[in-house]
């Protein structure tokens, strides 16, 4: 069996690369909503990278996918351009 190695990277690198505060990164790993820390020791937590970078993909293709919804807009709400 063959073991993928992952790079932890600490709190202050998770917090500059997503722009989230210290709290905000709490507060949605604490809904679920962000990849869990793992816990090296009693005062020591680090990130796996690859989590947060998909973490973050899947933002971008969340933003991507609406953008392209079209909205529906009744005909007589649009704009006459003549």
């Amino acid at each position: 069996m063959i073991e993928k190695r992952f790079n932890l990277i600490k709190l202050p690198q998770v917090m500059q690369m997503t722009t989230l505060s210290r709290a905000t990164v709490y507060r949605l790993i604490a809904k679920g909503e962000f990849p869990e820390q793992i816990k090296l020791s009693e005062r020591a937590s680090a990130w796996i990278e690859d989590e947060v970078l998909e973490w973050l993909r899947i933002r971008a293709n969340t933003r991507t996918l609406n953008a392209n919804q079209q909205k529906f807009i009744p005909n007589f709400c649009q704009p006459k351009y003549r």
